[in-house]
């Protein structure tokens, strides 16, 4: 959970009663509460909660389901609120921003004006507040609203929306119960108005500074801890400043190798929880270092817990992950989290992530993707009260700094594709004259869909102009009938395989990272395509 997040939304909801636009709405505000009962100035509150609540999870539904991309939207709504932090310290702009935002407020004063006396006519005039608003609150309800929708999971999205109310309801309904007595205070106000206007404009600023920085507040929680002694004691690397509860395994459709597992019953016991997928490389190699420790440290009390967090749709089935763990020789027990549910739990957001908890069931070390193989090892040790250090794992493969990133080929993720796509429809296509390096065409009859493409004739091809040493690609068929592709290399024939299954195939080995034109031709119709790796 991002706190830091969580607190910078309460900071925008109380900017919002700083705001230029303060001025017009007030007197609707106060109106409407001193010609009520007792409880309509609760019932305004709740509306304007409720307006902008329902608001933020429609539109954090309507993102999901239409698969925006949120770094537009994130970078539009930053720039709009950082504007409107430059409105707030600048008195000149304050005022035309406000004389702007007037005609909204005199448009919401006719429409708000019910007779009503209780709490549902001011939900009502609430809403309706809201709505009047959000001509001036617009650019930090945007980056607000940025926040819900980046939350990992639904629970995280409406604590910001939670925090957003706080922020903004608390000091309205102080306006709305004191109705009347607060305008005899307003000289207060006013003079102190430009210093509170712009210390709200300077915090406006750092949030967006904060949130462009990319900085993850997690980072906080995880400091390395080196060893003072010159003996080398092993200690506890790299741990959490702040070790936290694990999370519970939830909603998983089954296990394997195990029992149903839960962390009440696993206390005592130091657990390593890796989540990861079978067709992701990056998670297929470190499963040797998984399985070593598993045989090397199961009867000294380590019980590791492998999460199958599906990226793909054919990976969420069982017999497909059961393959899987066979080949990869794994005994240790495996959940299937094919709705992502711990997951979520844990706030995860890597494949591999590597979670380390402690006896008193206490989450104590994190890593995420590959490396760090002695620390964690070490880690695990000293969980376990065992004295000695482990060997320095072996240097990783050479990696080159302009590798190719992984590429997703289906629409929904598709990057650097060099033909003009045409979605979930079957049609021809032709290799460009030349390609650039990280880019990748097609050619012949294939279908383009979200998440994959499938060859719909024999002969369709592939290139992909790429800068790596190795290149692995997850591929399956739609019938699963083996079909077989061939390779070439820079123009020259680079072998065969036979793709059989839904899973991860190495498809080019070039000892030395370097650039590389590949194509592969299929033999038949019916070949799936996900995503390339690099290696």
């Amino acid at each position: 959970m991002n706190m830091v997040e969580i607190g910078l939304a309460s900071i925008e909801g109380l900017a919002l009663i700083a705001s230029p636009c303060i001025l017009p709405v007030l007197p609707l505000v106060l109106a409407a509460s001193v010609e009520g009962g007792k409880r309509r100035p609760f019932g305004i509150i709740i509306g304007f909660v409720l307006a902008f609540s329902v608001f933020a999870i429609a539109a954090r539904q309507l993102v999901a389901a239409l698969g925006v991309d949120l770094d537009v939207i994130k970078n539009a709504s930053l720039v709009l609120l950082a504007l409107f932090g430059l409105v707030l310290l600048s008195a000149k702009l304050s005022a035309r921003f406000s004389a702007w935002t007037q005609g909204a407020a005199n448009v919401g004063n006719q429409l708000a004006m019910s007779r009503g006396e209780g709490l549902l006519s001011g939900i009502v005039i609430g809403a309706l507040i809201g709505l009047v608003w959000t001509p001036c609150a617009g650019p930090i309800l945007a980056a607000v609203l940025v926040q819900v929708i980046r939350q990992q999971s639904d629970f995280a999205g409406y604590l910001i929306i939670v925090s957003f109310a706080f922020g903004a309801g608390i000091p309205m309904l102080l306006i709305a119960l004191t109705g009347r007595r607060l305008l005899g205070r307003l000289g207060f106000i006013t003079r102190h108005a430009e210093t509170v206007r712009k210390v709200f404009g300077v915090l406006i600023l750092l949030s967006v500074a904060y949130i462009a920085s990319g900085f993850d507040a997690q980072t906080l929680l995880s400091t390395e801890k080196k060893s003072a002694s010159p003996r080398g004691e092993l200690l506890l690397q790299d741990g959490l400043n702040q070790p936290y509860a694990a999370p519970e395994f939830a909603g998983v459709d089954a296990w394997l190798n195990s029992q149903p597992l839960t962390m009440q019953s696993l206390k005592g016991k130091v657990v390593l929880v890796d989540f990861w997928t079978y067709s992701c490389i990056n998670c297929v190699r470190t499963l040797p270092y998984l399985t070593e420790w598993d045989k090397k440290y199961r009867e000294q009390g380590l019980v590791i817990v492998g999460v199958h967090a599906p990226e793909f749709e054919f990976e969420k089935k069982r017999d497909n992950v059961a393959a899987a763990i066979a080949q990869h020789g794994i005994h240790y027990p495996v959940a299937l989290d094919n709705r992502l549910a711990t997951w979520d739990n844990f706030h995860n957001q890597y494949w591999p992530a590597h979670y380390l908890i402690d006896a008193t069931g206490k989450v104590v070390y994190a890593h995420f993707g590959e490396g760090k193989y002695d620390e964690t090892e070490n880690n695990i040790r000293y969980l376990l009260g065992l004295k000695d250090k482990v060997a320095p794992a072996a240097a990783a493969s050479e990696f080159s700094p302009n590798q190719t990133a992984e590429t997703y080929l289906g629409h929904a993720r598709a990057q650097n594709f060099d033909n003009v796509v045409q979605r979930d429809v079957t049609r021809a296509y032709r290799f460009p004259s030349a390609l650039a390096e990280d880019h990748w065409a097609l050619s012949g009859q294939w279908q383009v869909q979200a998440e994959k493409i499938v060859a719909q004739q024999s002969g369709a091809a592939l290139r992909f102009h790429f800068n790596a040493s190795k290149v692995f690609l997850v591929l399956g068929t739609t019938s699963g009938k083996p079909l077989h592709l061939t390779l070439k290399l820079n123009g020259q024939p680079a072998g065969e395989i036979t793709v059989d299954k839904h899973t991860l195939y190495p498809l080019i080995d070039q000892k030395l990272p370097g650039t590389g034109l590949l194509e592969f031709t299929t033999d038949a119709p019916g070949l799936e395509a996900y995503a390339f790796t690099f290696g």
